[in-house]
């Protein structure tokens, strides 16, 4: 009786109709699967609430869509557009938040297909690498504090073209000149250079140098920023 109520209004004698606690026991299963990865990506990683939130349903989500289509080619078709127009509508996000989404993607599918001690193993395994490459810092380098962005400004009287030649050959191992502005009514110009510094311990003397130069006008240096989306 219960069995009949979710039968779809569809459905022929031919279907086979997902039983109601295989679909409970489904939607419990990737709810926790999704908490084990949310809880995994959490680990000494910078996240937002919405992204962990969402992280952890959805497997859930996955695995009932996978569990509707029941391999009906049509509606496996339009599922994948669907999930297209998702993706290209959303902001992008870095390589790492892209990855887990596909991890927590995979464990839905594994789990709407019914193999739940797959997808638990599944999640279990890559979750666990997942929290280790975290632990230990996996893919930084120990020379990332020798890439710098550096802003100079200059007056206006002064041509700037080779000006710091000398100072960069002898600072940093590869210079790049990224972007020129004019500020202060066009009194001023504030010069965007990219650098590798050769020793991260002579940044302040660079910088006294320059100031020499520059008529001890603003200086500023960062670490240089690496593009969000990294795939």
């Amino acid at each position: 009786m219960l069995n009949s109520i979710f039968r779809g209004i569809f459905d022929t004698e031919m279907t086979s109709v997902i039983s109601v606690s295989d679909f409970l026991i489904c939607i419990a299963c990737s709810l926790l699967i999704g908490l084990i990865l949310a809880t995994a990506y959490m680990v000494r990683t910078r996240y937002t609430k919405s992204f962990v939130a969402t992280l952890a349903m959805l497997p859930a989500v996955v695995c009932v869509i996978i569990m509707m289509v029941n391999g009906n080619v049509g509606t496996g078709v339009a599922v994948a557009g669907a999930f297209s127009l998702v993706r290209f509508r959303s902001v992008p996000g870095t390589a790492k938040e892209i990855g887990v989404l596909f991890l927590a993607m995979g464990a839905g599918l594994i789990s709407g297909m019914g193999y739940l001690a797959f997808a638990f193993l599944f999640s279990i395994i890559l979750g666990s690498v997942l929290v280790l490459y975290n632990c230990i810092d996996f893919g930084i380098l120990d020379h990332n504090g020798k890439y710098k962005t550096l802003h100079i400004t200059i007056p206006e009287d002064l041509d700037y073209t080779g000006i710091f030649e000398d100072l960069f050959s002898q600072y940093t191992t590869a210079c790049e000149l990224t972007n020129v502005k004019t500020t202060n009514m066009g009194s001023l110009f504030k010069l965007t250079y990219n650098i590798t510094l050769r020793n991260p311990k002579t940044e302040k003397e660079l910088i006294d140098n320059l100031r020499c130069r520059n008529g001890n006008l603003e200086i500023s240096i960062s670490n240089q920023e690496t593009t969000p989306a990294g795939l």
